[in-house]
């Protein structure tokens, strides 16, 4: 399946459907990525544009996806993107945002509300766990009925009422909390996990904090074949050059830098597949070590 939204490929026995929500340049780019100077956008001018950087505005190009596996009989997604009608008065790209991209794509590839089995929200941000819910009669309500909601104790605790949500330190918070996360905790839905859950034979969620308290990745292994989907440890590929280098959404970039290098690491020793949250191109990564980085593997589709 391919069109401008919806691709496909799958890693052993599991078939993999990436859908697209929005994919623009977005942020400054050493906004996004301080540390890393404009030298090396320059120096890689190649690779990176026009996919993960455009440099007439010298902005980074992100993309909000979902992923949808198809693993041991059930159906399960990746982070579930912005959402509609969202107050977010602190991200003016995602406040009260309209449209149907995630619904309109999951029914053309056959998959209803009805039939997801897991939601995995890698972590608890306002663009990874929109679609969670959605409105019913005025009420934020489960999006999916039927499904588990595997949510991050770290993240949970932290951006929920029990931290403060978050802290307080931004008020979008505690609106992306009570209308995305909190519905599927009083619908009996909620499942937390903390440092590793296993999900199936072919699925494993592993902690990877940093970005935020409970931020996760999730390890795919099929007949010999390895994919990591690590969520916001990536949001451009320059930080595969300067994996010391964390965005500027990380909470705590010193961790959030070791938890990215151990997780490179592993997929260059493994030969995992690397998909990024918000890589935009083929949205995948191909590690190979470089010294004391890694090189810009960018990797395609599979047929």
């Amino acid at each position: 399946m391919a069109d401008d939204n919806v691709q496909s490929f799958v890693i052993g026995d599991v078939e993999v459907l990436r859908i697209v929500e929005w994919q623009a340049p977005y942020a400054p780019a050493r906004d996004l990525v301080p540390g890393v100077g404009a030298e090396v956008w320059q120096g890689n001018r190649e690779t990176l544009a026009p996919d993960h950087w455009d440099p007439g505005s010298d902005r980074a190009v992100v993309a909000l996806q979902t992923w949808v596996l198809r693993s041991g009989g059930r159906t399960v997604l990746v982070d579930t993107g912005v959402g509609n009608g969202r107050e977010r008065p602190g991200n003016p790209l995602f406040h009260r945002r309209q449209g149907d991209v995630l619904p309109g794509n999951l029914a053309a590839a056959g998959v209803r509300p009805q039939d997801v089995d897991l939601v995995v929200n890698t972590h608890i941000h306002g663009d990874h766990v929109g679609w969670n819910t959605h409105d019913v009669d005025g009420s934020w309500v489960p999006a999916f009925p039927h499904a588990t909601y595997l949510l991050p104790a770290a993240d949970d605790h932290h951006f929920g009422p029990d931290g403060g949500y978050g802290g307080g330190i931004r008020p979008d918070d505690e609106l992306v909390y009570e209308d995305s996360i909190a519905p599927v905790h009083r619908s009996g839905q909620a499942v937390l996990w903390d440092e590793e859950h296993r999900v199936d034979e072919h699925l494993t969620l592993e902690s990877a904090p940093g970005h935020t308290p409970g931020s996760s990745v999730l390890r795919v292994a099929s007949r010999g074949e390895r994919a990591v989907f690590v969520g916001d440890l990536l949001h451009s590929p320059v930080q595969l050059l300067h994996p010391e280098c964390s965005s500027c959404f990380c909470l705590d970039p010193g961790q959030a830098a070791a938890s990215r290098r151990r997780v490179l690491e592993r997929a260059a020793d493994d030969r995992e597949l690397v998909i990024p949250a918000h890589f935009g191109g083929s949205g995948v990564v191909e590690v190979r070590r470089r010294g004391t980085s890694f090189g810009l593997g960018l990797g395609r589709w599979a047929a």
